[in-house]
């Protein structure tokens, strides 16, 4: 089965890179990319890493950075990052899943008809490939926590809890 592309926001990389579950999420069957930009101006400087474990940059086309310039004069994108909308123009470019942490960027995504997950879906994802067991996952939550990595807590216990059934 083909590797599946899913383009991030930095948030996500982020929550996972807090958590220590970098090397399992990149051994699941999915390509992770970002847009180039957002690598450079988020990602480059504290985290050159992802690289190495398989991040891909990507480039978004002359029509795709034309729907970013729109999407961020559109009402409905107020308090999303520039980044964040290069991610979503990339996934509506790719045609491809979106993993975003941000509540107005997933609001946002599912408007302009985009599949958009977030952290505790990745991890879920780890939990079902067998890349890590219930407890990692909570080891991974409480690393999150202690590094002020914003999350639903109430929906990562929710998860947890699912996990022990």
């Amino acid at each position: 089965m083909p590797q599946v592309l899913v383009i991030s926001d930095a948030n996500v990389l982020i929550d996972m890179e807090a958590g220590g579950l970098l090397r399992p999420m990149f051994r699941l069957d999915y390509h992770f990319a970002v847009p180039d930009v957002l690598y450079e101006v988020e990602l480059r400087q504290d985290h050159t890493n992802l690289l190495k474990l398989g991040l891909r940059r990507m480039e978004l086309s002359g029509d795709s950075v034309r729907y970013v310039e729109t999407l961020a004069a559109d009402i409905r994108a107020r308090g999303v990052s520039r980044n964040d909308l290069f991610a979503l123009a990339l996934a509506r470019q790719e045609d491809c899943l979106l993993l975003t942490g941000d509540s107005r960027m997933r609001k946002l995504a599912k408007a302009e008809g985009r599949t958009v997950h977030g952290t505790l879906w990745l991890i879920a994802e780890l939990i079902r490939s067998g890349h890590i067991k219930a407890a990692g996952a909570r080891r991974a939550y409480d690393a999150m926590r202690a590094a002020d990595r914003w999350l639903p807590w109430a929906d990562v216990e929710r998860q947890i809890n699912s996990f022990k059934r």
